[in-house]
């Protein structure tokens, strides 16, 4: 077994969904995997990972619209503002989706469905340089 280790800095402009799956996937193959597991880790707090529609634009539309329902800033109770009105209900929205994901390698490619894409979930209202770790165990 062999592990492949890199990582990928995805530039954000403020809140939403931002597609890497092209990026992530030239990566692996430059690695020449045939079979493996690909892991992502992101070393934030206020962003996040997910796995969701890649084909229809207007799904990432309502996902995005949706979490600003679920999650909306400038709540009375909100303490933890020291960085902004988005810096609580960041941290929040990146606690209901997730840091890490594991997608499958098979015959060199990500084993994504057909409609599937993977997405940086950036839950802040400004741009930042996101870090996310990219390990691929090859068996």
């Amino acid at each position: 077994m062999i592990w492949h280790k890199d990582t990928l800095t995805l530039r954000t402009q403020g809140k939403g969904l931002y597609p890497f799956t092209r990026k992530l996937s030239a990566l692996v193959q430059g690695w020449d995997i045939g079979e493996g597991i690909c892991h992502l880790y992101i070393q934030h707090t206020s962003a996040s990972l997910v796995v969701s529609e890649s084909y229809d634009p207007t799904a990432k539309i309502d996902l995005e619209t949706f979490m600003e329902r679920l999650v909306p800033e400038n709540q009375a109770w909100h303490q933890h503002v020291l960085e902004g009105s988005d810096d609580s209900p960041s941290h929040m929205r990146a606690m209901l989706t997730q840091t890490s994901l594991s997608i499958p390698i098979d015959e060199g490619k990500l084993s994504l469905g057909t409609w599937q894409g993977i997405y940086l979930f950036e839950h802040r209202s400004h741009g930042h340089g996101r870090r996310v770790l990219v390990r691929c165990l090859q068996v």
